[in-house]
């Protein structure tokens, strides 16, 4: 069984999916602890509600490097094979991702490399595909490196952008399919069917 961290500053619906997906047997994981920046963030509430650890770390009067120690000592402390962000809006630092190289995944609400970057999170990146005139959205589950949202991409889905699409539409649908290209990316995780070629992610036939 493979242990997750999940890391999460939001609601958690992508966390749910991953709950679900594993309380269902549909996934040979597990989420051990959830932790988040945010001491209000409902994802420590979905965590408590079906009794997994929830562990607020707070920023405050710390750096990006002191504040990810104590994040990286709950992590190591349930022995976690893989670190989930999902919904994670802190800039992790070289220091954390390269003690979890590879280890790492990060859901994005966009067909990256297009609406990543800086500031790039959220309602902002259905704006800017709105704003663009683009016929297609989606989402990506990919590695995360030291880049921003430039990590080895393990799984994509699209989704066609509507005449008439606010935001908030457009949100809701690729939300979908990131509740169950996440799950699904774990789950290859877990079976050791990812290997990473440069810049590609390479998906390895089933055993």
């Amino acid at each position: 069984m493979t242990k997750l961290a999940v890391l999460a500053s939001g609601g958690g619906t992508d966390l749910q999916s991953i709950i679900d997906a594993s309380e269902k047997n549909e996934i040979d994981a597990k989420v051990i602890v959830v932790i988040s920046d945010r001491k209000n963030a409902f994802a420590l509430e979905r965590a408590k509600k079906h009794g997994i650890g929830a562990c607020f770390i707070s920023p405050e009067n710390k750096n990006r490097e002191e504040h990810e120690k104590e994040v990286s000592e709950i992590i190591d402390k349930h022995n976690v094979d893989l670190i989930v962000l999902a919904g994670y809006l802190r800039m992790l630092t070289p220091y954390f991702i390269k003690k979890y190289r590879n280890k790492i995944i990060n859901i994005h609400p966009a067909l990256l490399p297009l609406f990543a970057g800086k500031g790039m999170y959220g309602e902002k990146v259905h704006k800017a595909v709105l704003d663009s005139g683009m016929k297609i959205s989606g989402c990506s589950v990919h590695f995360v490196d030291e880049s921003i949202d430039g990590g080895p991409i393990i799984i994509q889905k699209a989704v066609e952008v509507k005449d008439g699409d606010t935001v908030e539409t457009l949100a809701s649908r690729v939300l979908e399919e990131e509740h169950k290209i996440l799950p699904e990316a774990i789950q290859l995780f877990a079976e050791k069917r990812l290997k990473i070629e440069g810049k590609k992610v390479k998906v390895l036939p089933k055993k």
